[in-house]
C-alpha cells in the first residue's frame, strides 16, 4: 500500500470519528449560519447547548442527527480524497525539494507556500468530487427549519387575512391550529437529492462550489500551520535526540486545534454564505431569502441583515471544528503509525 493510500485511509477514519462525536453542534451551527434574521429583528438565539436542547424537545434525538448518513459518506470521502491528494502533492513537493537541493539551491526542505499551494490543489479536487454530498446534507439538516419557516408565512397570511375582516376568529382559530399540529415530512436522502434536482436540475448539486473553492484556503493555512509547527518540533526534538523525532498523540491534538482555529476565524464568513446557498430557497414569499448566487447572496445579506450575520453561530462552529480537527488528526495520526509498525514487520518478515 502507498503512503498516499495508507494517508488517504487514515484520514477517512479519523473523519468518520470525529464527525460521530461532533455532529449535534454541527447540526445546529448550520441552522445558525442558515437563519435569516432581519438588522430589526436580531435577538439573542441562546447558546448551542440551549438550542440542541430545543431541537431535542421539539424533535428529538433523532433531530440533531438528520443528515448522519450522507454527511459520514461526505467524510469519509472528502478526508480519503483530500489526504490521498495531498500526500500525493505533498511527495511531489518534497521531490522537487529535494532536486534543487542537488542543484544547489534551497537546503531540501519544502517552503510554506509550498505547503500553502499543496493543501490547496488537494482542497480543489475534493470540493469538486464532494460538493454534491453536502448539498444533501444541508438540505436534510435544515430540513425542520425550512418546513417551520413554511409554517411561520403561513401564519402571517392568515393573520394579516384576519386583521382585514377575511377570515373569521372561528375560521382563523381552526387553520391556525391545523397549522400547528402540522409534523414535518419524512426527509431522507432520496427525498433531498429529488428537491435539489426539481429547483435546479444537476447544477443544484454544486451549489455554493465557488465559495467553497475560495475556503480550500481553511485547510490550506490550517495544514500549513501544522507541516510548519510539527517541522519545528521535530527539529527541536532531533538536536536533544536524534532517535526520537516522532510527535505524540496529544501534541498532535494541540497542533490540530491551535491549526483549526486559526483557519476557521479566517473563512468562517464563506461558509456561512455557502451553507445559505446550499440551503433550501423557496421558503417563504420574501425575496431577501431567495439568492441566485455567490454574490446576490452576499449583497442580499449585507442589505437585510447586515455585517453580523456572516459570524452568526461562529462559536458553536469553532468548539465543533477544533475538536472535530483535533480528534481527527489524532486517530490519523495513529492509524499511520500503525500502518508503518505493519509495514516495517511485513518487510522483516520477507
Amino acid at each position: 500500500m502507498s503512503s498516499a493510500l495508507a494517508n488517504g485511509l487514515a484520514g477517512a477514519g479519523g473523519g468518520i470519528i470525529a464527525q460521530i462525536i461532533t455532529y449535534p453542534l454541527q447540526t445546529v451551527n448550520t441552522r445558525q449560519q442558515t437563519e435569516r434574521v432581519s438588522r430589526e429583528g436580531r435577538d439573542s438565539r441562546g447558546s448551542a447547548l440551549f438550542q440542541i436542547l430545543q431541537v431535542v424537545r421539539s424533535e428529538g434525538l433523532p433531530g440533531l442527527y438528520s443528515g448522519l448518513k450522507p454527511s459520514l459518506l461526505g467524510t469519509a470521502v472528502s478526508q480519503g480524497v483530500y489526504y490521498y491528494f495531498y500526500q500525493v502533492f505533498k511527495n511531489r513537493a518534497e521531490a522537487i525539494a529535494a532536486a534543487n537541493k542537488k542543484r544547489g539551491r534551497g537546503d531540501g526542505s519544502v517552503g510554506m507556500l509550498s505547503w500553502l499551494v499543496v493543501a490547496a490543489l488537494a482542497g480543489s479536487v475534493n470540493v469538486l468530487l464532494t460538493n454534491p454530498i453536502w448539498v444533501l446534507v444541508t438540505r436534510m439538516q435544515t430540513h425542520t427549519q425550512a418546513e417551520r419557516k413554511i409554517v411561520e408565512a403561513k401564519k402571517e397570511t392568515l393573520l394579516k387575512e384576519a386583521s382585514q375582516s377575511v377570515l373569521t376568529a372561528s375560521s382563523l382559530e381552526v387553520q391556525l391550529a391545523e397549522l400547528d399540529s402540522l409534523k414535518p415530512h419524512p426527509y431522507g436522502t432520496l427525498q433531498a437529492a429529488r428537491e435539489v434536482y426539481n429547483e435546479s436540475g444537476v447544477t443544484g448539486f454544486w451549489k455554493g462550489v465557488i465559495p467553497a473553492l475560495i475556503m480550500v484556503s481553511n485547510p490550506s493555512i490550517q495544514f500549513m500551520i501544522i507541516e510548519s509547527l510539527s517541522k519545528q518540533l521535530r527539529a527541536k526534538r532531533a538536536a536533544k535526540n536524534k532517535d526520537q523525532q516522532n510527535i505524540t498523540a496529544l501534541e498532535v491534538f494541540v497542533i490540530g486545534a491551535f491549526a483549526k482555529l486559526g483557519a476557521t476565524v479566517c473563512t468562517y464568513p464563506l461558509l456561512v454564505v455557502k451553507s445559505r446557498l446550499q440551503a433550501k430557497q423557496e421558503i417563504s414569499g420574501n425575496v431577501s431569502l431567495r439568492y441566485s448566487g455567490t454574490v446576490d447572496a452576499i449583497i442580499k445579506m449585507i442589505h437585510h441583515e447586515g455585517f453580523r450575520c456572516f459570524y452568526q453561530g461562529m462559536r458553536t462552529k469553532i468548539v465543533q471544528s477544533v475538536f472535530a480537527a483535533s480528534v481527527l488528526f489524532m486517530v490519523k495520526e495513529e492509524l499511520v503509525k500503525v500502518y508503518a509498525v505493519l509495514a516495517n514487520k511485513s518487510k522483516v518478515n520477507v
